[in-house]
């Protein structure tokens, strides 16, 4: 590790500019501790990843719509988000090595046009095929953009308050959530569906002004991009893999485990990301006004949870944060499906804890996989680890596709727990990192 000494911005109790406060503490000294630069950044990441969101659920919750407009079964209509994680782990893949090669901000913006425009022409599609092939290239910007804001604010964020940093990174995650159940309630209350579905996906235009704002406003930690094009190693592939020897431990076993790590958290996550809305219409019989409500619920839980898991993973560490959420995550998800028929009161009520639990063991995910690898590969290992689980996960919503139409949704949802048992057990071999420095 370098002995270089940390700059101001990444140093817990400094001076960070004129006007800026010395202290560490309080509820906002991991805002504070940023500096007006790694703010800036801040900023671009949370918007970034809060509409790479929003424009992922837009297929969620359209999706009983596009299944009668198309005449889908359970099946086809799983295969949607199967093909944007497995082609998300591509994205995220090469966005990495972009991150590593040519900048963060740079391969941030990429992401983020590229998400949006395939995004706008899945509302342009003829039949199943063509919105299956313009969904599938939308995930190459979905899959590269929160590996790589993550990095660039982890970058800036002092070891101290790192996990909260990200975790409200992570936040925006619920927010741009939220906002695409509130624009799918208006849109789907005062059109008719077969115009409705298609409208919501035109909306997901929106990341283009960020992507204005982020160009003339937002740049790299300067000390980390220093280390990082001093490598010559920098952008590797090889270098992740590469197994360890007596002199240098090597990244391959810290790889290996990310990725099953990344594949029990998201395998367990977008079980219930695609199959809850239609859980909520199908099983339960909701109507679209009443799946809202429900779904408040389930992101105002995630919203909270995303805010605390960032606390408790400077708190208890990054290992513990994670085990603890993965247990009750599951421990959520099977009381969940099992609720009595007509005990709607009561599924509301879960939905809460269910959004906070699956969203807080992510909160550690962004100052985790940064720190798990050096500065001139670390673009490229976690966007790699964090998409490669993401596209394995994959598997899970399809498999509920496939089981719906003989379990039912409720019964299906199941698999989301073997996820999380397999994100516990991936902890053994990785290592503690609160607290490491990030040159």
């Amino acid at each position: 590790m370098s002995t270089t000494p940390p700059p101001q911005s990444l140093t817990p109790g400094t001076h960070t500019g004129p006007g800026e406060p010395t202290t560490d503490e309080g509820a906002f000294a991991w805002l504070r501790a940023l500096g007006p630069r790694g703010r800036r950044a801040f900023v671009g990441a949370f918007g970034g990843y809060a509409l790479d969101s929003y424009d992922y659920f837009t297929l969620p919750l359209t999706m009983v719509a596009l299944s009668a407009y198309f005449g889908l079964n359970s099946g086809q209509t799983g295969l949607f988000t199967t093909v944007t994680l497995v082609v998300s782990a591509v994205g995220g893949a090469v966005a990495g090595v972009l991150a590593d090669r040519i900048g963060r901000v740079k391969a941030l913006m990429i992401t983020v046009i590229t998400y949006a425009v395939f995004t706008v022409a899945c509302g342009f599609a003829p039949n199943y095929e063509t919105l299956l092939v313009f969904r599938a290239l939308q995930g190459l910007g979905f899959g590269g953009e929160w590996a790589v804001g993550a990095i660039l604010v982890a970058e800036y964020a002092s070891p101290k308050h790192r996990g909260r940093t990200l975790g409200a990174i992570q936040s925006s995650w619920a927010v741009g959530w939220g906002l695409a159940v509130i624009v799918y309630t208006l849109v789907f209350q005062f059109l008719d569906e077969d115009v409705a579905w298609r409208v919501m996906f035109w909306t997901g235009a929106l990341p283009a002004l960020l992507v204005v704002w982020v160009r003339r406003q937002v740049k790299d930690a300067p000390k980390a991009t220093e280390r990082r094009e001093e490598s010559a190693e920098k952008g590797s592939l090889a270098a992740i893999f590469k197994p360890g020897t007596a002199e240098a431990p090597g990244l391959l076993r810290t790889t290996l485990f990310a990725v099953l790590l990344s594949t029990g958290v998201q395998g367990g996550y977008y079980t219930l990301a695609t199959w809850v809305p239609t859980y909520l219409k199908t099983e339960r019989e909701l109507s679209v006004v009443n799946t809202g409500g429900y779904l408040t619920f389930l992101i105002s839980g995630a919203f909270i949870g995303y805010l605390t898991g960032g606390h408790l993973t400077d708190k208890l560490g990054r290992r513990r944060n994670i085990w603890l959420f993965a247990v009750l995550s599951a421990i959520c998800i099977l009381v969940y499906a099992n609720i009595p028929s007509g005990a709607n009161t009561l599924l509301l009520v879960l939905g809460f804890p269910l959004g906070f639990c699956m969203s807080a063991i992510f909160s550690g995910f962004g100052s985790f996989l940064s720190e798990l690898y050096p500065t001139e590969v670390r673009g490229t290992g976690q966007g790699f680890t964090y998409n490669t689980g993401r596209a394995v996960g994959a598997v899970f919503p399809t498999l509920v596709g496939f089981l719906a139409d003989s379990w039912g949704v409720g019964g299906a949802l199941v698999f989301g727990a073997i996820g999380y048992g397999l994100a516990a057990l991936a902890l053994f071999g990785l290592p503690e990192t609160r607290g490491k420095e990030l040159l």
